[in-house]
C-alpha cells in the first residue's frame, strides 16, 4: 500500500483523491461500516395541506422551468425570506 500523503488543505486533498484511486492506498477489505447517529439531517420533512387547483398550477410551472416542483416552492421562499447576513 501507498502512504497517504499529508495535505495542507482540503482542496489540495480533494485535487489528489480526483486523480489517485483509493484502492492504491487503503485496504477496503479491511474497511469497516460506520454509523453516525447524531448527525442531523439539513432539511426537515414538513406537511403542507394545499389546494388541489394550487398545487397544480405549482407543478405546471416547475414543469415549465423543468425542476421539480418541490424544488420550485423552496426558490420561491427562499426569496420572499430574509437571508441572515
Amino acid at each position: 500500500m501507498k502512504k497517504i500523503p499529508e495535505f495542507t488543505s482540503e482542496l489540495e486533498e480533494r485535487a489528489f483523491w480526483e486523480k489517485n484511486d483509493s484502492s492504491d492506498y487503503l485496504d477496503w477489505n479491511q474497511a469497516k461500516l460506520a454509523v453516525f447517529p447524531s448527525l442531523k439531517p439539513t432539511t426537515k420533512a414538513i406537511s403542507l395541506r394545499l389546494p388541489e387547483s394550487m398545487l397544480a398550477q405549482i407543478k405546471v410551472e416547475a414543469n415549465k422551468r423543468d425542476v421539480p416542483y418541490q424544488s420550485l416552492m423552496k426558490m420561491w421562499l427562499s426569496e420572499h425570506l430574509p437571508h441572515p447576513p
